[in-house]
């Protein structure tokens, strides 16, 4: 098969959560629901939050980590979720404030929810980002009332991913445990990813689409070119990044952008909804019993960790 734009494969792949298993029974999947010459050359977009929650955060960045030299015809996007932007601030990754703020400055807006978020207080907190320290912190209530689970350490449930590198939850040793390979992984992630031309199977044939995607989403009501160019920074003066952590504020398209067709792709919600080109593939949240999904283009097909496709030749 020849490659053009009209049949070049994107696959926009969700949460991982620590999730290794899921992560390769839905890789392996992936490669075979798709022309393999398609496959090997497709982009491959990861939609952040590849820690936390599940036990194999190491070895799911361990995976990562090879599928370039595995895949050296495929294109493989990193964004950064929520969670992993906690877990770089905590080993002190996170690019500096453009103003020259202190870390400690994004602690003020929020500081009536330390005691209870048991924020972590010890080794190099005191110039540390806010989401670092409750990432590690030590959550007084034990259980998610909005999830029903129970928190696992932390209100990130970060308790996992210090485990899977060997240490107890919210120990300062994890900055010595994590490899070199790791770090740098988790400090180049970036916060927003765009495409000029992705092409989409449509009932009247094929639209060319720019794509963004971005962990959680745009925010409605500001400027669309404002928040790219403070996504494309990584500006960490703010406490919050609402397009990578928002919920309501972020979940449909911004109205701006209606002039040239825009895919919007996120992961986040713990749901999967897809309306008109906006598209959100989360099925699991992290949860032990929900599938990672993985969204196909041209063809919108979803796919998942969970499809038995043994039958399939």
């Amino acid at each position: 098969m020849s490659l053009n734009t009209e049949n070049k494969v994107t696959i926009c792949i969700g949460d991982i959560h620590g999730y290794l298993t899921k992560l390769t029974s839905l890789w392996s999947n992936l490669q075979t629901l798709i022309d393999p010459v398609q496959f090997s050359h497709a982009l491959v977009i990861f939609l952040g939050d590849y820690c936390d929650r599940g036990p194999d955060t190491k070895r799911v960045i361990d995976f990562l980590l090879s599928l370039p030299s595995r895949y050296p015809n495929q294109t493989h996007i990193y964004l950064c979720g929520n969670h992993d932007l906690a877990f770089a601030a905590f080993l002190g990754l996170l690019p500096p404030p453009p103003d020259g703020s202190p870390f400690s400055d994004t602690w003020k807006q929020y500081e009536g929810s330390e005691e209870r978020e048991g924020w972590y207080k010890d080794d190099g907190y005191e110039n540390m980002h806010l989401q670092g320290r409750r990432w590690a912190g030590k959550i007084k209530v034990k259980f998610n009332e909005i999830k029903k689970t129970y928190y696992q350490g932390s209100i990130y449930d970060a308790g996992p991913t210090f485990e899977s590198y060997g240490v107890p939850h919210g120990s300062a040793d994890l900055i010595n445990a994590v490899p070199d390979e790791h770090k740098k992984f988790l400090a180049d992630l970036v916060w927003v990813h765009e495409e000029d031309d992705v092409c989409l199977e449509t009932d009247e044939g094929i639209l060319h689409c720019k794509l963004i995607a971005v962990h959680a989403g745009l925010e409605k009501g500001k400027d669309v070119q404002e928040q790219l160019k403070f996504l494309r920074a990584k500006d960490t003066r703010i406490n919050k990044v609402e397009c990578l952590s928002g919920r309501k504020n972020v979940w449909d398209i911004p109205q701006e952008m209606t002039e040239r067709p825009t895919i919007v792709v996120s992961g986040h919600h713990g749901k999967l909804h897809i309306e008109g080109l906006r598209f959100i593939i989360d099925e699991g949240g992290g949860l032990v019993d929900k599938p990672v999904a993985a969204l196909v283009l041209p063809s919108k097909k979803i796919v998942r960790d969970t499809d038995d496709l043994k039958e399939v030749s």
